[in-house]
């Protein structure tokens, strides 16, 4: 079989590998902490009244998200259901495309360098960075949640795709920054503002890093490539603030972005050193090669024509950029730098490749530690997670009060990062007038009696003793963190 043949066919069953993982057991736990729960009920709701353009919470608007997740959910829900898998199924996809992103780039490295004349430096080095992208814990964990992470992850790693093999092949066409400019477009409907912040600060460091200026024809793309941007994510933009003008604008904007990034508003405070921490949790199993990667940094060719010299500076930019920007900002969430693995996953697949050490993984090797990652987080996901989710959702408890007698009794839940009842619940759960969820010690017994003959009360483990004995109030069922209680004011 010729060579070309074979490398095809070992591309074609790794990614059907791949795929299958991403999708497998999306649906296996219930929908987890203060976000998954949330955004799915919010595309839920847009689902269900046919409006792809006002996202609401229990019927009020909830403007803290822009909608290309939402629109991922609500197409997953039509096609599958509504249920956890189809919640997810949109994150599991911009995880798959986030590594094909990366081989689409590894794939232009391999190119470039076979026709430069240099193939014994280009032999699989596309193969090896979607080993490396895929098996990263980081693009896994969030791939199998309802996150908006990973959606702009993998907006801004096509942008950036794109952009980097414009600068590889030297390109002078205008095709490639084209594509660069559409998916900074979908980076501002992923995630909003940070999806023009992202690709343009890495691109700007990287001809920073190489002390160069960006070409003419890069600068007067400018000229259209921003228009051309701002109209894709003015498919969203557009209507919403047309429909709700200040209020989203405030709520959107000035609350949920710099109100967000310059105070601790929102109560995620972290130190300044959170990210260089995170970055290497979610580059395992690979974070010893990246350490060893960067320490060699000083060696480089900054300024290089060659292409592995490219991607290293572009690489690292990609890396750092994320970093830098979040660690400065008052509110720190984990995923804020996903978008930095497929920058990390090229420099270690180019360290693994270039350094001669009898300490570096060969081919096999690589393979072994992409496939038994793989196996841990399956055998993880079937056997350890189940028992821990149990006091992470109210999923169950639910269900047991509807076989109790209450089904379709309204609920009174619980605030904090347990959100799942308005997933669960979403028709039954009590708001207030500001969107927030209704508690029990809210609730006069004569307002109890005015939502229903029976309710279904959420309230805190530790307090379920103070219950047993009271009247008028069944304790149905306790996970360990939450109890359900059965009322009839």
């Amino acid at each position: 079989m010729h060579p070309s043949a074979l490398a095809k066919r070992l591309y074609l069953l790794l990614f059907l590998v791949i795929i299958a993982f991403y999708l497998y057991g999306l649906g296996m736990l219930p929908l987890l902490g203060p976000d998954e729960p949330r955004y799915a009920q919010v595309a839920r709701e847009m689902f269900l009244r046919g409006d792809l353009i006002t996202p609401t919470l229990g019927g009020h608007t909830w403007f803290e998200k822009p909608a290309l997740p939402y629109w991922l959910m609500v197409a997953s829900y039509k096609m599958f259901g509504v249920h956890e898998w189809s919640a997810r199924f949109g994150s599991a996809l911009c995880g798959l495309l986030t590594i094909a992103a990366v081989a689409y780039v590894g794939r232009a490295v391999e190119r470039v360098l076979d026709v430069s004349g240099a193939p014994e430096q280009a032999s699989g080095f596309g193969f090896s960075s979607v080993l490396v992208a895929a098996s990263s814990l980081g693009l896994i964990v969030f791939s199998r949640a309802a996150s908006f992470d990973v959606a702009i992850t993998a907006t801004t790693a096509w942008a950036l795709a794109f952009f980097l093999v414009r600068e590889l092949r030297r390109e002078t066409r205008s095709a490639l920054l084209i594509g660069f400019y559409i998916c900074i477009g979908l980076s501002l409907l992923a995630k909003g503002l940070v999806g023009i912040v992202i690709p343009f600060g890495v691109v700007g460091l990287y001809y920073l890093l190489r002390r160069t200026w960006p070409t003419r024809q890069v600068w007067l793309s400018l000229l259209w490539g921003l228009p051309l941007a701002l109209a894709v994510s003015a498919i969203w933009y557009g209507p919403v603030i047309s429909l709700h003008g200040w209020t989203f604008i405030n709520e959107f904007f000035i609350q949920h972005h710099f109100a967000r990034y310059v105070s601790n508003k929102y109560h995620h405070p972290q130190p300044i050193y959170f990210y260089p921490i995170i970055i290497l949790l979610l580059a395992l199993p690979w974070t010893p090669f990246l350490l060893t990667a960067l320490a060699k940094i000083r060696t480089w060719a900054w300024r290089g024509a060659d292409a592995l010299s490219i991607v290293r500076v572009f690489a690292f930019a990609w890396l750092i950029l994320p970093i830098v920007f979040f660690s400065f900002s008052g509110s720190k969430l984990p995923g804020y730098i996903l978008p930095s693995l497929p920058g990390a996953a090229f420099l270690i697949t180019d360290h693994l490749l270039r350094s001669q050490s009898r300490w570096l993984p060969g081919p096999t090797t690589r393979l072994v530690i992409f496939g038994a990652t793989l196996i841990v987080v399956a055998a993880v996901l079937i056997f350890a997670a189940p028992r821990y989710t149990e006091g992470e959702s109210v999923r169950d408890l639910l269900r047991v009060a509807d076989a109790r007698g209450y089904a379709g009794a309204p609920v009174l839940a619980r605030r904090g990062d347990d959100r799942s009842a308005q997933f669960y619940a979403y028709d039954r759960v009590v708001y207030n007038a500001e969107g927030e969820v209704v508690t029990f010690d809210e609730v006069s017994r004569e307002r109890a009696r005015a939502l229903g003959q029976k309710l279904v009360v959420l309230i805190p483990a530790e307090y379920v003793d103070y219950f047993r004995d009271t009247p008028n109030i069944e304790v149905i069922g306790n996970n360990g963190r939450t109890a359900v209680l059965g009322w009839t004011p």
